[in-house]
């Protein structure tokens, strides 16, 4: 996903400040801090001291900036992944960054049922694998760990793993170190948003994977 480690969601937040994030995982915090806007001080900070930083490197001196300038401003805008008339708007339940990246609203996602109680909406953008995930209330994943990188932003409900509780708003970040088995709360269904750049792999014994995945 990016080619330094990220295994916090303060160092998330540092790639998402110097613009190193691929728009799926850009999409991700940005819908986070939507959903948790007082986050935005941690994202404020960074910024004055990538400022700070910035202004202590030495000026350098651009070669044939006029000819560079002309190109800048006489570059097309960049184009846009789909039309209006191809964005299916529903009720405004997912934050907007994440309803521009996919073109739905959560009432018109053509979900898929991957479990029993599982349901699931997946694409590839920018090299990542990017799912809207619908938990049964309740509902255990299969145990895994990750060949790479795994964000997951909670938007509706909350999950329990080994690592804690994760509930409206909250960002799990998981690598090749995290072998978990994520359970809905029970009381409602999970609602999330994941970006992967790489495949999962199952673990945990056959029977209890048998188990996890018929449910």
């Amino acid at each position: 996903m990016v080619r330094e480690h990220v295994d916090t969601v303060d160092v998330l937040m540092a790639h998402y400040v110097a613009g190193s994030l691929p728009q799926p995982a850009r999409v991700l915090v940005e819908s986070h801090l939507e959903i948790k806007p007082d986050h935005r001080l941690l994202v404020s900070d960074l910024e004055s001291l990538a400022g700070e930083a910035l202004e202590q490197i030495p000026e350098a001196a651009i070669d044939d900036r006029t000819r560079r300038l002309a190109a800048v401003f006489s570059s097309a805008p960049p184009a846009e992944n789909r039309t209006a008339t191809d964005l299916r708007m529903g009720k405004g339940f997912l934050p907007k960054a994440i309803r521009d990246l996919v073109g739905y609203d959560l009432d018109t996602l053509p979900w898929k049922t991957k479990l029993p109680g599982f349901k699931q909406y997946s694409t590839n953008i920018d090299g990542c694998e990017v799912s809207l995930m619908w938990i049964k209330a309740g509902r255990a994943l299969p145990a895994h760990t990750h060949k790479g990188m795994e964000l997951t932003l909670v938007l509706d409900g909350a999950f329990n793993d080994s690592r804690g509780r994760f509930g409206r708003g909250d960002i799990s970040v998981a690598d090749e170190s995290v072998d978990h088995r994520p359970i809905a709360e029970k009381g409602r269904p999970c609602i999330a948003f994941s970006v992967l750049d790489a495949p999962i792999k199952l673990t945990g014994s056959v029977r209890q994977i048998i188990g996890d995945l018929i449910g």
